[in-house]
């Protein structure tokens, strides 16, 4: 199957036909990773594994070189009729 390359506002397109996505098992607002080389571009999907809070902390490097540490701070009297 062939294509052309196309001008898209400032960058360059490619539409790619309904057939070939399907093929692929790829669909619309799919995330894809795109690989190019000298005469070649490669588009794989990735995977959009939802996270859970827990895997998000524990991937958190912050300012304490790789490992989150969670303290307390005073935020001073209170005001007004704040639960405590």
């Amino acid at each position: 199957m062939y294509g052309i390359i196309a001008k898209w506002g400032n960058s360059q397109a490619i539409r790619i036909p309904k057939g070939l996505l399907e093929v692929a098992e790829l669909h619309e607002n799919d995330r894809v990773e795109i690989d190019a080389g000298k005469d070649y571009i490669t588009i794989k999907r990735v995977a959009n594994k939802h996270k859970t809070l827990e895997e998000r902390i524990s991937e958190y490097k912050g300012e304490y070189k790789g490992e989150y540490k969670a303290s307390e701070w005073d935020t001073g009297n209170s005001k007004g009729k704040e639960v405590l």
